[in-house]
């Protein structure tokens, strides 16, 4: 057997093995889990993240809350080994990625969501895929909008009111162009990105191509902290440069991801989504691998 065929499947057999013991300890300390899950993040961080030797210093790995010890176990060693990818492949918070590492993240995000994904369409790329994100406010969805039609329900209503309303539209007018609202209309508004798409290279160059290839353009943005994953939309452009961040997100999108404005501000990966037939739907998105 050639050394480096046989190095690939000693490199493949440990793997298992060591993928196997960690769903072992986390099964078998499932309740335990759970407890540290709501109780104490930063001990989580530094006595389980220590014992699975998967995550980098500083990286906060967030356990989901889960029915039983086996979906917190199974949810867990998910999260934990894409944290672990993308804390290896990506370099300190708000550098752009380097070539490889684009690459490396690419490859990380498609094994563990199935999605086609790329840093580069039409020969149109955005300005960085790695960069701080912030939140942003609602946007009207339809002219007379405002915060007491925006809501279907208390809870959301409950959870998102005080983010507030955007006192301007989003880059594209209001998100409904037809008589009536739709599903995806509603969509859209709800999981938006604000994009700086004004740096993309090449932008003022062909302002009407770019803007047409962006409007509600599908992005994966992912938290690489807890693995928290989204599907979204360009649905409106900025945030200005001085801010120091690189991109926003709809409260909706801010809340799932656990990416707050303040001292929790962090940063998230995001690529271009190539779905011709409208497939992939918005929101939360799992893991599959």
């Amino acid at each position: 057997m050639p050394q480096s065929t046989h190095y690939h499947h000693l490199k493949e057999k440990w793997t298992v093995r060591h993928r196997q013991l960690q769903k072992n300890l986390l099964e078998k300390h499932a309740d335990s889990l759970h407890w540290l899950s709501q109780n104490s993040k930063q001990l989580m961080v530094s006595s389980l993240g220590g014992l699975l030797l998967l995550a980098a210093p500083g990286k906060h790995l967030l356990l989901p809350p889960a029915a039983s010890g086996h979906e917190i176990a199974a949810s867990l060693d998910k999260s934990v080994f894409l944290s672990s990818d993308l804390s290896s492949a990506l370099p300190e918070q708000g550098t752009p990625l380097t070539p490889e590492q684009e690459k490396n993240v690419i490859e990380i995000l498609k094994r563990n969501f199935g999605l086609s994904i790329s840093a580069e369409e039409n020969e149109i790329r955005l300005e960085r895929n790695y960069g701080r994100i912030g939140a942003e406010q609602h946007l009207a969805r339809y002219p007379g909008d405002t915060m007491s039609t925006h809501f279907d329900n208390e809870d959301d209503a409950r959870r998102y009111w005080s983010s507030g309303m955007a006192p301007g539209l989003g880059a594209w007018g209001y998100f409904v162009h037809g008589q009536q609202m739709t599903q995806e209309d509603v969509q859209r508004e709800k999981y938006y990105l604000a994009i700086q798409t004004f740096l993309a290279p090449g932008y003022n160059q062909n302002v009407k191509k770019f803007s047409e290839f962006l409007r509600y353009k599908k992005m994966l943005v992912v938290n690489p902290d807890n693995g928290k994953a989204m599907v979204a939309v360009i649905g409106d452009a900025g945030p200005a440069q001085w801010t120091r961040k690189h991109l926003g997100g709809s409260p909706e999108v801010m809340h799932y991801l656990e990416r707050v404005d303040g001292a929790h501000v962090g940063s998230v990966v995001y690529f271009f989504i190539d779905d011709p037939e409208n497939k992939v739907p918005l929101g939360p998105i799992s893991i599959v691998k």
